[in-house]
């Protein structure tokens, strides 16, 4: 279920191994609102590591699954454009593929950037990654606004981007060359009895039948695992939706490799990746519970001001060819969906994964086949990941609460916010600090989310006051948890992993 990169990368790869095996990938054509068609296809590994990713056992296997991916990748591109290079999409793949990643510390960074800066590249000391330290002055292409010029640089050789588009081109090219079947048609629900997956219904009324049935359906994936599984079992699938942007200069320049700052408080980093004859700027999230109608007018101008002021003025005169929107498939405990269910028979799931689905493909692909053709035992690592499980806490609740504060006041500086010199921010902070306590003790149990989960459901009241009902999800959700997983497993999986910021 589902016709993303992840889809498509798990049934190519299954079809690859056992060419007996008959799959089918369902998922519409235009994948309207999908996350992998919108995706700037960073191969960023280390570019995401933040002052989190050593912190915690289940963020460390993430980590570790990235880094799988990243080694690779190499591989995995030279024989998806093999596999389909029969067809002008291998040879458009090919020509896509740009090594090489600038990593900016912006001049516009806020303490959060700072640090996800520095846990970068002490990551890429210790794990001895190839980088190296350069003047920001000698980033090809960087042009900033003068007052925005970055502090610092890094470059890393090994990471780098590739066309989206393209590779899901020759995703589907090299699935048909192994024989996958491609159902144009949305799945609406699981079919199970007797604790075993049946097969899925499609919104024609038809029923296809199937012995397995891998969810790889992102952000929808959690109202898909709702139709068979109870309430409670599986963290809820939050959207996270958000925009960007396909340009064409009409002169030459701008920046040749991918340029990005690390993850900034409450969002992902800017950036600007180049493509044949253009650029993609990317990117918004904005978190939601239930589907949004679109991105957010003001979180879009926010992007595209950052990224003509910090990295190249030259943007505000490029043409716009295509605006790209996506929806992010975001755990509540933003941690993805890998592997078997432990209560529905031939029930795998391969999604969640935030922002990380593009890059961790190739590694996922193989941990699911691995999962369903029985040909290596379960990684340990990724047990984390199982999907029924309370949701994993990498803090205690007053911890998350000081972060989601530090989170917001970050995030309200990087947008310009100015206040007077005899103020300072002690009374916003204050304010703060106690809307996020409000918004804990008001849960029937505590829970520690992730900074920029917390913060979307602070700020979701006062973007739109008429929602007062807007915890009512969590809330319900939390009990259905607490009743259905057993409170030692429940309290010991996540206290007993806590680190101290």
């Amino acid at each position: 279920m589902g016709n993303g990169v992840l889809g498509l990368s798990v049934a190519l790869e299954l079809a690859r191994r056992d060419s007996r095996l008959r799959i089918a990938v369902v998922g519409p054509r235009a994948r309207t609102g999908a996350a992998t068609p919108a995706a700037g296809a960073m191969l960023n590994c280390f570019g995401e590591v933040t002052q989190y990713t050593d912190r915690h056992p289940a963020a460390q296997a993430r980590f570790a699954l990235a880094r799988r991916a990243l080694d690779a990748w190499p591989d995995w591109l030279a024989r998806l454009a093999e596999d389909a290079g029969g067809t002008d999409g291998g040879r458009a793949l090919r020509n896509s593929h740009i090594p090489g990643t600038f990593v900016l510390l912006s001049a516009r960074s806020g303490r959060i950037t700072d640090r996800n800066f520095e846990a970068l590249r002490l990551a890429l000391v210790e794990y001895g990654e190839p980088h190296e330290a350069v003047d920001p002055a000698d980033v090809p292409g960087l042009a900033p606004r003068p007052d925005a010029r970055p502090l610092r640089a890094l470059y890393l050789q090994r990471e780098g981007t590739v066309d989206a588009r393209r590779v899901l081109a020759a995703l589907e090219a090299a699935a048909t060359t192994h024989g996958v079947e491609f159902w144009p048609l949305t799945a609406t629900a699981l079919v199970a009895d007797n604790e075993t997956v049946r097969g899925i219904q499609l919104d024609d009324g038809r029923m296809l039948q199937a012995t397995t049935v891998v969810v790889a359906a992102g952000s929808m994936s959690g109202e898909l695992a709702a139709t068979a599984l109870p309430p409670g079992a599986v963290p809820p699938m939050l959207h996270g939706t958000g925009l960007a942007v396909l340009t064409r200069r009409e002169n030459a320049g701008g920046v040749t490799r991918a340029v990005r700052t690390p993850n900034r408080a409450a969002t992902c980093g800017l950036h600007v990746l180049p493509t044949s004859g253009g650029h993609y700027v990317g990117a918004t999230s904005v978190i939601t519970p239930q589907l949004s109608a679109g991105p957010e007018l003001g979180v879009a101008h926010e992007m595209l001001r950052a990224a003509c002021e910090q990295i190249d003025r030259q943007l505000a005169a490029a043409q716009v060819t295509a605006w790209l929107c996506g929806r992010r498939p975001i755990p509540l405990d933003g941690f993805p969906l890998l592997g078997p269910s432990r209560l529905l028979h031939g029930l795998i799931f391969a999604t969640g994964t935030y922002r990380d689905g593009f890059h961790n493909s190739p590694a996922i692909a193989r941990c699911i086949a691995d999962t369903l053709l029985g040909a290596t035992p379960p990684d340990k690592d990724l047990s984390w990941f199982t999907p029924e499980r309370p949701p994993i806490q990498t803090m205690t609740v007053s911890q998350a609460i000081d972060e989601a504060v530090i989170h917001s006041i970050d995030a309200a500086y990087e947008h310009d916010l100015r206040l007077p010199a005899l103020l300072g921010d002690t009374h916003l902070t204050d304010g703060l600090h106690q809307r996020a306590k409000d918004f804990h003790d008001h849960l029937p149990h505590p829970i520690a989310l992730p900074p920029e989960i917390a913060i979307s459901q602070l700020l979701l009241p006062a973007r739109s006051p008429g929602e007062a009902q807007h915890l009512t999800w969590l809330s319900d959700y939390l009990h259905a948890a607490h009743q259905h997983h057993r409170p030692a497993e429940y309290a010991t999986r996540q206290a007993s992993h806590t680190a101290t910021p």
